[in-house]
This record gives C-alpha cells, sequence and structure tokens, in this order.
C-alpha cells in the first residue's frame, strides 16, 4: 500500500470485466481489450465519513475507522425525511483503492459520476483533479496523468450539500440529499476518442433534418478528440439490421464530423402506441489500419412533436393529451440513492396508471431514467434546478449556463424528451431574473436546435415577462388546496386563454395532500398546512381537474404533483412529518391511494374497478355514499350480500350510490363489473360502531 499507512482494501478492477451479453454476465478477459472503450463500475468498497477530514486526499491517510458503504449511497437518508428540516447538510467524504489493468498504460483513463450532490472534489494519489458544482448532472475526469496503471491507487471524493450561493437550487421544497447518489465509474478509452469532455455528454448528437413518411433524413454529428481518424456511422433497425451507413475520410482531433444519413420508410418513435428506437453506432477507426478505437452507441426515436396553442400537442401529428405526472428521485429511507431495480418499479407502477408523460421535478435524473422513458414511450419535461430564487452573482451564473448545457448534451439523443424546463417557480418577475430566463432560453435554443423550451411558472402574473420566455408555458395552480375552491381552475384557464390565445398553456403541477389513514365523507378543504388530510379530499380535487382539463382542448395536458410521496425534511403536515404527501402512491410504493385509480380508470382500458374508501374500514355512521371508479360499462354494488343497484359508469368513470345503510358491526361492501368480457370484483369490510 502507497506509503504504508492507510488501511483502505485494495480492489483490483482487473481481476475480471464483465460483458452484458443478452440479459445474462459472462465472465471476459482479466484485462481490458488493446482498444476500444470499456467501462468498469466503481461502486462498491468505498470508505465514508460524513463530515469534514483535513487531509483526508492524502494516500497515507488513515480511514480504517470509517463505514463501508456502497455506492449510489447519501448520507441523508433518514435525517432527510424525518421531519424539522434540520438534516446534516456539509461534507462527506469517500475513499477507495483501485488497480488499473496493466495492459491499460497509454491509453485514457476517465472517472465518470452520474450524479454526487451538490460540489465535488475529487483527488487521485493526493492529486487534485478538480471541482464540479452542481448536483444533478453527469461529470467526468481525466484521470490518465495520474492513475498508475498495474498498481494501486487511491481515490479521495470529497462531496458538500451545504447551502452555496453560486448553485441552484437556492431553495426547494424536497430534500437535497448528499453523497455520492448514482454510479460511479472508470472508463477507459483510446487515446483517439469520441469527446469525452462535451458537458458529460456523449459526444455524439442527432438532429432530424426531414421525417416524412418516405424518409428521414438524419445528421450526425461527432465530436472527436486525441487525434486524426476516419468515423463510420451506422444506423440499426429491428434486431439489428442495418438501415444506413456512412464513412467520413481522415479528420483531424479536436473537429466535429458531420454525416447525413437517410432511412427510408422509418418506422416512428410514437410514444406509448410504439416506442420504437433505432440504434447509432459511430465508430472511431484507426486510418492506417481500420482498427476500431472507440464505440459510441445513442437511441434514436425518428418522431416529429408540436403544440398548437388551440389544440394541444401533437406527436408525429397526431393529437395526444398529456396525461403526466411529476417525479422526484426518492425513496422512503433511501432518499436519492435509489436503485436500477426501483426506478423500474416507478416506471411500472406509472404505465399501469396510464401515465404517458413525466416531469423530472426540479432536476436532471439519472441516465437510467430517460433510457426507461424512451422505452416505455413516456413523453419528458426535463428541467435545470432552477427553482424560487436566484443569485446576481456572476458565479451563479457560469454554474447555471453550465447545467443547462449538462441537462441538453447528455439527453440531446433521447426521443423522450420533449419540453426543455428553464426552472420552476422563480418568485421574482425582476429584470434581473428575467435576463437570466432569456440568456436560458436563446442557449437551449442554441444548442439544441428544435427543442421546445418550457417554464412552470407560480406566484407572478401569468403572462408577465418571466412567463413568456419559453415556447410552452406551465402552470403550477392548486385551486381547492392552497386556495377556496377547484370550480376556480377551469375559470382561471378560460380567462388565461382568452385573454393570450396564442399562449401554449398546459398544467406543470396540480395537486393535494392526502394520508390513507385518514378519512372523511364529503370533506370540506383540509388546512394544507394541519395534520389533517383525508385521503376523500384529494379523491374529489382530481376528479374535478382533471375533468377540467379534459374538457379543454386548448390545454396540452398536464402533470399531476407528485406521482409518489416524497421527502421534504421542513413539512410539518400530514400523518408524517419530513413528507409531501400529495402522491398518488406512497412513498414505499405499498399502497395505491385512490386517485392512482381514477386515473387509471380514465387513462387506460386496463379493467378498473376500484371501491373508493376501503381502507376506511371503522365507521361510525350508519349512512354513508358509496363510491366505485371503474371503466366497466355497468358496476353493482353489493353490501352483506343484498344488491343496493346497478349504475353505467359512462364517460366519467365513477359512479356513486348515495346514502347507503350499513348494520352494526361489520359490513361487506362489494363492487363488480364486467370489461372485456370478464368480472372484475373490489370488496372492503366497513364495521359500524357506537
Amino acid at each position: 500500500m502507497a506509503n504504508g499507512h492507510r488501511r483502505t482494501t485494495a480492489v483490483s478492477v482487473f481481476v475480471v470485466f464483465f460483458l452484458l451479453l443478452g440479459d445474462t454476465f459472462v465472465a471476459a478477459s482479466a484485462v481490458p481489450a488493446a482498444s476500444g472503450r470499456q467501462t468498469v463500475d466503481l461502486n462498491r468498497d468505498w470508505r465514508f465519513l460524513r463530515w469534514d477530514a483535513p487531509g483526508a486526499a492524502g494516500p497515507g491517510f488513515d480511514d480504517s475507522a470509517w463505514a463501508r458503504v456502497t455506492v449510489p449511497h447519501t448520507w441523508n437518508a433518514e435525517d432527510g425525511q424525518d421531519g424539522g428540516g434540520d438534516y446534516y447538510r456539509g461534507v462527506g467524504w469517500y475513499r477507495r483503492s483501485l488497480v488499473v489493468p496493466p495492459r491499460s498504460a497509454g491509453r485514457k483513463l476517465w472517472l465518470q459520476f452520474d450524479g454526487a450532490n451538490t460540489t465535488t472534489v475529487v483527488w487521485v494519489n493526493g492529486v487534485r483533479l478538480g471541482e464540479h458544482k452542481g448536483g444533478y448532472a453527469r461529470f467526468r475526469f481525466d484521470a490518465t496523468s495520474v492513475l498508475r496503471p498495474g498498481r494501486d491507487n487511491l481515490i479521495a471524493v470529497s462531496v458538500s450539500n451545504a447551502a452555496d450561493s453560486a448553485v441552484a437550487p437556492l431553495s426547494g421544497d424536497f430534500t437535497m440529499g448528499g453523497g455520492l447518489y448514482r454510479d460511479v465509474s472508470l472508463v477507459v478509452t483510446d487515446r483517439v476518442h469520441v469527446d469525452m469532455l462535451d458537458f458529460g455528454g456523449p459526444g455524439v448528437y442527432l438532429r432530424q433534418r426531414v421525417v416524412a413518411e418516405r424518409r428521414a433524413s438524419i445528421e450526425v454529428t461527432t465530436k472527436l478528440a486525441g487525434g486524426t481518424a476516419k468515423v463510420r456511422t451506422r444506423i440499426t433497425g429491428e434486431r439489428g439490421t442495418p438501415v444506413a451507413q456512412g464513412t467520413t475520410g481522415v479528420r483531424a482531433a479536436g473537429t466535429s464530423v458531420t454525416q447525413t444519413l437517410v432511412i427510408d420508410r422509418p418506422r416512428l418513435w410514437a410514444g406509448r402506441a410504439d416506442p420504437f428506437t433505432y440504434q447509432v453506432v459511430v465508430d472511431v477507426l484507426d486510418p492506417r489500419t481500420g482498427r476500431i478505437m472507440d464505440t459510441v452507441t445513442e437511441p434514436l426515436g425518428v418522431r416529429t412533436v408540436a403544440v398548437d396553442p388551440a389544440e394541444g400537442l401533437r406527436l408525429n401529428g397526431d393529437h395526444v393529451r398529456v396525461q403526466g405526472v411529476n417525479l422526484h428521485q426518492d425513496r422512503i429511507g433511501k432518499g436519492f440513492a435509489i436503485s436500477p431495480s426501483e426506478l423500474a418499479e416507478d416506471f411500472r407502477l406509472m404505465a399501469e396508471m396510464g401515465v404517458n408523460a413525466v416531469r423530472t421535478a426540479h432536476y436532471q435524473h439519472g441516465p437510467g431514467f430517460y433510457e426507461l422513458a424512451d422505452r416505455y414511450g413516456f413523453l419528458v419535461w426535463t428541467e435545470i434546478p432552477l427553482v424560487n430564487l436566484t443569485d446576481a452573482s456572476p458565479e451563479f451564473r457560469t454554474v447555471t449556463e453550465q447545467q443547462t448545457s449538462e441537462l441538453v448534451r447528455q439527453n440531446f439523443n433521447h426521443p423522450s424528451v420533449v419540453f426543455w424546463g428553464l426552472g420552476n417557480e422563480l418568485w421574482n418577475d425582476t429584470p434581473q431574473v428575467n435576463e437570466l430566463v432569456a440568456a436560458l432560453t436563446r442557449q437551449v435554443t442554441a444548442e439544441r436546435p428544435g427543442g421546445m423550451t418550457a417554464y412552470a411558472s407560480c406566484c407572478v402574473w401569468d403572462r408577465g415577462v418571466l412567463n413568456s420566455h419559453a415556447e410552452i408555458s406551465g402552470y403550477n395552480k392548486y385551486f381547492g388546496w392552497y386556495t377556496d375552491s377547484t370550480a376556480d381552475f377551469g375559470k382561471w384557464a378560460d380567462e388565461l386563454h382568452a385573454a393570450d390565445p396564442r399562449r401554449k398553456i398546459g398544467m406543470s403541477e396540480y395537486g393535494a395532500g392526502a394520508s390513507v389513514h385518514q378519512h372523511a365523507e364529503r370533506p370540506a378543504r383540509p388546512v394544507p398546512d394541519s395534520d389533517w388530510h383525508p385521503e376523500e379530499y384529494q379523491s374529489k380535487f382530481h376528479e374535478d381537474y382533471w375533468r377540467a382539463i379534459e374538457s379543454r382542448p386548448y390545454l396540452w395536458g398536464g402533470f399531476v404533483w407528485v406521482m409518489f410521496d416524497f421527502a421534504s425534511d421542513g413539512r410539518s403536515e400530514g400523518d408524517t412529518y419530513g413528507r409531501n404527501d400529495k402522491g398518488l402512491v406512497t412513498g414505499d410504493r405499498r399502497i395505491r391511494k385512490d386517485a392512482y385509480y381514477w386515473y387509471q380508470a380514465n387513462w387506460t382500458s386496463t379493467p378498473v374497478v376500484h371501491l373508493t374508501s376501503g381502507r376506511w374500514t371503522s365507521r361510525t355512521a350508519s349512512v354513508t355514499d358509496v363510491k366505485a371508479y371503474t371503466n366497466a360499462d355497468t358496476v353493482t354494488l353489493h353490501v352483506n350480500g343484498r344488491q343496493i343497484g346497478a349504475a353505467r359508469s359512462g364517460a366519467d368513470r365513477a359512479v356513486v350510490w348515495p346514502e347507503v345503510s350499513l348494520n352494526p358491526g361489520p359490513n361487506v361492501v362489494t363492487v363488480s363489473g364486467v370489461k372485456d368480457g370478464r368480472m372484475h370484483t373490489d370488496q372492503a369490510t366497513w364495521t359500524l360502531t357506537g
């Protein structure tokens, strides 16, 4: 070990490499090949200290008393969701050993971090590689000059989630968990390679110049680094079948190579209906030998998307109502440090509800999110973490522009991304704020030509300057939760559209809190910051809102706030402090609230027969309304085996049997209906006492 003092266990990453073949990991060479790109998982065998530790960057530092952790990791998994708002925001340290394969000598070595919150400084063998500000994007450091192939190397990482006036978000109603909360890896490339330092982006960018029934013209731009090369680009379709190919002449390092390839009769990426993607494979070739020096593969979803201020969103010319939800990267007991399987579960729950769009509140999500969104056919509103407040300093401007470039370049090619969000609920419609947002709008438009900019507004004039920079106007409106009545929502939308009919209006947020343990019949509007959030009020809120959205074609749709309950440590409301309970599903993903089934009945053709208030098992009133959400044509209610009545659901998807009598003691309440030729039933036992 270096200097004989450090006690971190050495882990040889060249012992075995793995290649993903189909669904099975197969052991490959004991060392990486002499050419091509390899990515090595560095998630295991870290030592961690939740505190600052002077000298911890040095190889001789003794970290033997530190905790052993596996990345993804956050130090706020518990204190960031227990209420009170006093979770730890400060410095944490990570250290691990790394033995780089001897055959990597002469190649380029990169340390890649998919996400670390908020400011990260990286050292290798005591040498400071650099600093990254911003908590939600991928970043890389060139470690070639300091990593020693064939020898033990020390990687030390300092991460701080302390508030920093130079780094957005400066404020936010969510826990800003600190740590290495996404994957860490070593990437090995040839000296000549696709650019690795383009704001964490892939270095390959796809622009769809022509999309028509007979042909699609795709412009592929590849950024080269390290030396001269030829570039060969292939587009493959189903089962890897080539559909287009081109090879350039010799190009110099530091240049961008642009090729135009044509796909005959393209199959379109059509969202949930058909989320088909081509693969664009770019090979960097040695101009003398033809050896492949580097390969980058990017998804290509051929599609057109536009929003009309009167008719809403069109995907490939077909009208699509945005049936969206907001999503935080968060789990109970885990905070930001979620696993791929947990993210996959979230997508399954969203798809089963009938979601066709997701907003990444309020920041860039990890690479796996966008890959799944492409695959599921979800439309995505992604955004930079410009929330509530800004700062007038030049450094804040620089870091925000950096975060914008990271968001755009890292997600440039994902067909799912249709809205590029410039911020959320900025509180001040001032010249300084407007100049910043205007500059960010120009930046996104320049970096992602054809991309639709979007902004989510609250708390300033709806038609003011701040709400007029972006192409897409999203509004965060909570009529009936923070203000008097849900009936005000439709009136507000109609007045805004009438006053500004060219504005492309939709709902970036709307929602209400709900505890699955609190119930009331026909409840009045709760006090939002109280402990009383009956589930039935949330259900009625969403019934009113979606009916209003669906009946107004000029609204492109909306994003429910929020899909899952999430950590907001400063909140003291509902049945659990430290949590925002506006989710349609509980934070542990175990319980789907009644409102979930309202949307499922409206947004899917999946058979839905759901008895609402089923969890309200202890009753004190002998007469009660019974409600069901269903997309069956007719549903029937039985109480204790006695038929109460049958009713047609119609387009409303909600059926109510008023003033149904309950007997003292247990009452078995059953709703049933036929959908697609099969009987579907939901049942609960309500016990009348007192």
